[in-house]
C-alpha cells in the first residue's frame, strides 16, 4: 500500500491519542504534505506545534472558548478565537452601515487601540479583500482584528 503523502494537500490526525496525532502529522508534514493538522487537547503540547511541523493544532477547548467568547463580546463581534493562551484575541466583527464607526474609512483612517491590527477584510459576498492602508470597510464586510492587548478588546468591540 503506496500513500504518496508527498502530494497530499491536507493531512488530518484525529485519533484518541494526542501523542499518536501529533506524531503523525510531524511525520506527514515531513514527507512532503502541504498541511498538517492534528486534534490536540493538553495545552503542555502546544511548544511542539510552535516549531511549525504541524499547520493547525485542532484543539476542542479553544472552540468552545471561542464559541462563549463570540456570545459575550460586544459590538456584531460573529466569532473570537483566544490566542497565545488566552493573551490575544481574533475578533471576526461585521460592519454595518448605521451602528458602526469603521463603514466607509480606510484601514490607514481606522484609530484602532495599541495593540489591535486589522488582519484581514472579507467583503459582504465572501471575497477576502487585499489588505492595503487605502483599503475601505464597506457595510457588511467582515474585519478580522487581532488583538494583543486584552484590555483593549472592549476599545475595539465599540467600533463595531
Amino acid at each position: 500500500m503506496e500513500e504518496s503523502i508527498e502530494t497530499t494537500d491536507v493531512f488530518v490526525a484525529l485519533t484518541n491519542s494526542e501523542e499518536a496525532n501529533i506524531l503523525s502529522s510531524m511525520l506527514a508534514k515531513k514527507l512532503g504534505c502541504k498541511k498538517a493538522m492534528a486534534l490536540v487537547n493538553k495545552a503542555s503540547y502546544s511548544g511542539l506545534i510552535e516549531t511549525g511541523s504541524i499547520d493547525i493544532a485542532i484543539s476542542p477547548q479553544q472552540i468552545t472558548i471561542g464559541s462563549l467568547l463570540s456570545h459575550v463580546r460586544e459590538g456584531d463581534v460573529v466569532k473570537v478565537h483566544s490566542l497565545r493562551r488566552g493573551n490575544a484575541e481574533a475578533l471576526e466583527a461585521i460592519a454595518h452601515k448605521n451602528m458602526s464607526q469603521v463603514v466607509g474609512k480606510t484601514v490607514e483612517e481606522i484609530k484602532l487601540p495599541k495593540g489591535a491590527f486589522i488582519t484581514a477584510v472579507l467583503s459582504s459576498s465572501g471575497v477576502l479583500k487585499t489588505l492595503h492602508h487605502s483599503t475601505i470597510i464597506e457595510p457588511d464586510d467582515h474585519v478580522i482584528v487581532f488583538v494583543t492587548d486584552r484590555e483593549r478588546i472592549a476599545d475595539v468591540e465599540n467600533l463595531f
